[in-house]
């Protein structure tokens, strides 16, 4: 099924739900307005239609491929690659200094939705140049600012993140990775594995950047450092020097985004050079892991839509038994109660967790325009939920998409199961949403629940400041529960912390998914009123409108009564956890 761009959706989510024109031509973003922001959403939903999409099953089948130690991507690829650079794409929220346009996080992650949903392993390429652009733009010199960002920003070169080791997965503290001062320069001896866009010869040079150790550093994570390490050499004017010592010696066979050549990489005494300080490597990772995050949880989105339409577009041309609703015989399965309960729970969730992701960038932008606390902090707690409560509706939408098509959804040809095979690693890399939740109730949560406290209080002050339209005010009742099972949770977690540290562990992911729950309904209830709102001033298409204000009815009466459950399993500690050993479970 051909891709289309969910174009009004995005808009509508970017300016009815966030608010984005508080950005207009703001210190920060002096050139953005409403016309900026339809113009380039447009461009990038028109590369996503015409080029990246149709290769989408392309790729899937052919794969990328080592062949003679060299990394050859699908047909296609390399001039999806070349036309993204040339769009000025991998620059769109890069600093203006180094080439970027600037924009706000909140429309960069607005057109990378698209890109994700239109081909999401050729998407994997820019989204980790992005965050070797913000590791280098916070932690980097000027020399190496001026060097290498205009080449990043341009496109013209890509960038890599090498964390993880064959004995290490997402325990850093056991990288064995060496690094050995050489006179100015070091040199890097070590395996990485996962590497997302390893290596290709699709650009010009490859920027990677290596967690690693110098001599005699501490153990841990303490004694980590990030270093910066060329495919080609670069010498003092930009211009390229010999090949470095560091190659790709195998691809993972994966379930799914086979198109993106997941590299294990060797660096074999591989010239390199320090970013940031000695043994800082930690925080200029979470830098990249931060941005890796969010673009992640934006990917989570994107599968999900694009499965969503698929799903959607065969319910209503497969015709199949008798419509309770509607009355037809040999209806559209559309027109079977289950099967469109399983659609619009799912264009609810798409719909929310896009606007989770999206008002966590807008956060990411206010910071940079006030440097307010207040908004950091919200920032820093919306990140993993948006990672992890994001890639979780896109696993559970292309699963219902394969669901919908029936057994046409387990045959390959359909493509519904290709999106549930991409879908399925996002949940996994970047940090797994078992670390996320563990790091919402850990690290963002803190030790008085000061985030969770401020979000429940700003989420009350829009309902009590708003004049609710009655079909919409009979469902905010759910709402405001669902609050009251989120203050209680989070309080109640903060009070574990110091006593049973185990029962907040035990309790994180069903506490992530109450937070992603509570924040989507909030999402879907800014909309509704925005579409209410258009609705009497006559303003759009009424049965879309009207969509957008069902949509959150659905959702008040099938998502937000699970946070009572949800409460209660997070409170319920880990006892019984600990009561457990592997031989009581064999």
């Amino acid at each position: 099924m051909t891709y289309r761009a969910p174009l009004a959706d995005l808009k509508f989510s970017l300016t009815a739900v966030t608010g984005i024109e508080r950005l207009y031509q703001s210190a920060a973003y002096p050139d953005f307005d409403g016309d900026l922001l339809d113009a380039i959403l447009d461009a990038a939903g028109q590369l996503s239609e015409e080029v990246l999409a149709p290769l989408n099953r392309v790729g899937d089948a052919h794969g990328a491929k080592l062949e003679n130690g060299q990394v050859i991507v699908a047909p296609g690829f390399a001039e999806a690659v070349s036309a993204f650079a040339e769009g000025g794409w991998a620059g769109l929220g890069a600093p203006e200094a180094h080439g970027g346009q600037a924009m706000p996080k909140a429309l960069e992650m607005a057109a990378y939705e698209m890109f994700h949903a239109a081909n999401m392993a050729f998407a994997l390429y820019p989204t980790l140049s992005q965050a070797a652009i913000e590791a280098l733009h916070h932690h980097g010199t000027e020399r190496q600012k001026a060097l290498y960002l205009p080449r990043l920003t341009s496109g013209e070169w890509s960038g890599t993140m090498n964390l993880t080791e064959p004995q290490a997965g997402s325990d850093l503290a056991l990288l064995t990775t060496q690094a050995v001062p050489d006179g100015d320069a070091y040199r890097l001896t070590g395996q990485k594995i996962f590497i997302t866009w390893g290596d290709h010869e699709t650009r010009d040079n490859i920027l990677h950047l290596v967690l690693a150790r110098l001599p005699g550093a501490p153990e841990g994570t303490r004694g980590i450092s990030l270093f910066l390490c060329p495919k080609y050499l670069v010498n003092a004017d930009g211009s390229l020097g010999a090949r470095n010592s560091l190659r790709a010696v195998g691809l993972e066979h994966k379930l799914g985004i086979h198109a993106s050549p997941t590299c294990v990489m060797a660096f074999e005494g591989a010239q390199a050079e320090l970013v940031g300080q000695p043994h800082q490597g930690l925080m200029a990772m979470f830098t990249m892991m931060n941005a890796a995050r969010l673009a992640v949880g934006v990917q989570g989105v994107g599968i999900a839509e694009r499965a969503y339409q698929q799903a959607l577009a065969y319910a209503r041309e497969r015709r199949q038994g008798n419509s309770i609703l509607t009355g037809e015989k040999k209806a559209p399965i559309f027109d079977h109660p289950d099967v469109r309960l399983m659609l619009a729970l799912s264009k609810a969730k798409i719909e929310a967790a896009r606007g989770i992701c999206l008002l966590t960038a807008i956060a990411a932008d206010e910071h940079r325009l006030s440097g307010d606390a207040r908004v950091k902090r919200r920032e820093d707690f919306l990140v993993p939920i948006a990672k992890a409560w994001g890639t979780d509706v896109g696993v559970e939408v292309a699963s219902t998409g394969v669901q919908v098509h029936g057994g046409m959804g387990f045959i390959e040809e359909t493509g519904a199961a290709q999106h549930y095979r991409d879908a399925r690693i996002a949940p996994i890399y970047e940090g797994t949403n078992g670390i996320q939740a563990g790091d919402l109730v850990g690290r963002k949560l803190g030790d008085d629940a000061a985030s969770a406290v401020e979000l429940k209080q700003d989420i009350e002050s829009f309902i009590l400041n708003n004049s609710l339209p009655s079909d919409i005010a009979t469902s905010v009742e759910a709402l405001r529960g669902a609050l009251k099972a989120f203050e209680t949770a989070s309080l109640w977690l903060v009070g574990q912390k110091k006593s049973r540290p185990a029962d907040v562990q035990a309790g994180a992911t069903a506490y992530l998914k109450l937070a992603g729950d509570v924040v989507g309904g909030y999402v879907l209830l800014r909309g509704a009123l925005a579409a209410s709102g258009r609705l009497a001033a006559n303003d759009g298409d009424p049965v879309w409108l009207k969509g957008k204000i069902e949509l959150w009815k659905l959702y008040a009466a099938h998502v937000l009564p699970h946070a009572e459950a949800l409460k209660a399993a997070l409170t319920a500690g880990a006892a019984s956890l600990e009561a457990l050993s592997p031989e009581a479970l064999s």
